[in-house]
């Protein structure tokens, strides 16, 4: 099998001409990382953390140290991650005060018999699994202090926009043994309700790996994903035969028709054809496959480049 990754930073409004590098190189070096992991040899497995790790360490997407806040003014982050060889599965939510959720997810994977911990018990969990602690204000940066602001008072004044809430990150990989996975990480949604939990750690909604179907992460609304499983749901299209694109868009109709939800999601199929595909203004992408790395964050705007 040739390897191949695909990453996502999360379904969005109209991103700004300043930030556009930012995110452009933000998630070209996701995809780079988990490439270079395929590269050498590694797991699907492996590629998918060590991508989503690299976005969670990157200010600019919402997810580890770019997390948005919660209505209290502090980051609580979601993430899960599977393994399509044999759909093992670790999540966590609500967690607080670690820089990596997704590291935090496979742990619960690979060391518990469980799939998915929460809150106070994810966080003595990562305690007793030597996870350093980090003072959660660390986490909190000005822009996220501005944006709830601006949240509180648009809110007062009845204004929404369902796309400034649809930050996730996330990344599905191929290797070379031909075994898929996924991870997704988020910070969740502006101004959220403590204890509010989103698509991204649920398993079917904010991703899904099965070595017999393929590899899913999605990102957007994450109510309206929940309502509509998309990750699995996708995922179903493809078994019926659908081609990766025509399951995208089937899925993504549908949870747009249905519960007027919008988002995105990367796949990437068993025999390797990938797609990134979205409903929201913009999703910044890239993939990597013999030896070219794709990118895009606006629709009809891809860009293709050797990688080094």
């Amino acid at each position: 099998m040739n390897p191949i990754v695909v990453v996502h930073g999360g379904g969005a409004g109209p991103i700004s001409k300043d930030r556009k590098e930012r995110v452009h190189q933000g998630i070209v070096r996701a995809a780079t990382v988990g490439y270079g992991i395929l590269r050498e040899g590694g797991s699907a497995l492996d590629a998918v953390e060590g991508a989503v790790v690299a976005l969670e360490d990157d200010p600019e997407f919402n997810a580890g140290c770019g997390s948005v806040l919660n209505t209290n003014g502090e980051v609580e982050m979601d993430a899960s991650i599977m393994d399509g060889k044999d759909l093992s599965v670790g999540a966590v939510s609500a967690v607080r005060c670690i820089a990596n959720p997704i590291k935090l997810a496979r742990l619960v994977m690979e060391k518990t018999p469980h799939c998915f911990l929460t809150d106070q018990g994810a966080a003595q969990f990562a305690a007793a699994m030597g996870v350093p602690e980090i003072p959660g204000e660390k986490l909190v940066t000005e822009k996220n202090k501005k944006r709830l602001e601006k949240e509180k008072h648009e809110k007062d004044a009845q204004k929404t926009d369902c796309q400034k809430n649809l930050g996730t990150v996330g990344a599905v990989a191929l290797d070379s043994k031909g075994n898929v996975a996924y991870a997704t990480s988020t910070g969740g949604i502006v101004n959220k309700m403590v204890g509010r939990v989103g698509d991204t750690p649920c398993v079917g909604a904010g991703g899904y790996a099965d070595n017999d179907i393929g590899a899913i992460s999605t990102t957007g609304h994450g109510e309206s994903i929940l309502k509509v499983n998309l990750a699995r749901l996708t995922l179903f299209h493809i078994e019926q035969g659908k081609t990766v694109e025509e399951a995208a868009d089937l899925s993504l109709g549908y949870m747009k028709s249905r519960v007027k939800g919008l988002g995105g999601l990367i796949v990437v199929s068993k025999t390797g054809d990938w797609v990134a595909k979205w409903t929201s203004t913009s999703m910044p992408w890239a993939a990597a496959k013999d030896g070219k790395l794709h990118f895009g964050i606006d629709p009809d705007d891809t860009a293709i480049t050797d990688l080094p």
